[in-house]
């Protein structure tokens, strides 16, 4: 059963979620931000897409912990998928933040992937939400070529990662919201930076990187 979240006027929203942004935001993003919000208010009162227990802190525990993000997105954009895209965070605040990146996300639920869609129409963004599940064969519409995969709601696994390695750019980055003591450990990939969630002691997003596969040697029988 749902519940309802908190009533913000369009100011109040705007001055909290610039406090939690580590750049600045522009009076666009805010409104599609304000539209998210809004969004989610109205999805969330029969659908809970968030847990009770973030109730009071919807703003800093989804949206700051998304926004947090935006340091490891150049603003020249690339290729986003997100997995398990659930309510929508982190991607569809990056997608607002980051127009230039072009985002897609992947959720199996049928009635979480509507409500991506429904925020995608009210806040006018141009990324592509599939209602589908990452598997041996990819659903249509994961981009050709990947530069960034962000998980939030899942656990990133080899098995998760393997059908998508195809499609990498030699410098793709994953980017995982996980516990301080949580790093994934994914053939072909390093822990590189690493951003402390501001109003949680015990959260990070951990940024891995890709590394040179060694070459294979000796010879070759024929």
């Amino acid at each position: 059963m749902g519940f309802d979240l908190p009533a913000l006027s369009r100011g109040e929203l705007g001055a909290r979620l610039r406090d939690l942004s580590p750049e600045p935001l522009s009076d666009e993003v805010i409104g599609g931000l304000a539209a998210f919000y809004e969004e989610l208010r109205q999805w969330n009162r029969r659908l809970s897409l968030i847990g009770r227990g973030t109730r009071g802190e919807v703003l800093e525990r989804h949206f700051g912990e998304s926004l947090a993000a935006l340091p490891l997105l150049p603003t020249d954009g690339g290729a986003l998928v997100d997995l398990g895209s659930g309510a929508g965070f982190p991607a569809l605040v990056l997608a607002v933040a980051r127009p230039r990146w072009k985002v897609t996300l992947i959720e199996s639920r049928q009635r979480k992937w509507a409500f991506l869609e429904s925020v995608k129409r009210r806040a006018g963004l141009s990324c592509r939400c599939l209602n589908a599940r990452v598997g041996p064969a990819l659903p249509q519409g994961v981009p050709a070529q990947i530069d960034v995969i962000t998980v939030r709601a899942v656990e990133l696994s080899e098995r998760l990662l393997a059908p998508l390695r195809p499609r990498l750019d030699e410098e793709a980055r994953l980017l995982c919201w996980r516990g301080v003591s949580e790093t994934p450990e994914l053939r072909g990939f390093a822990p590189g930076r690493e951003i402390r969630l501001a109003h949680s002691e015990n959260r990070r997003i951990v940024e891995l990187v890709t590394v040179e596969q060694p070459r294979a040697t000796g010879r070759v029988s024929r």
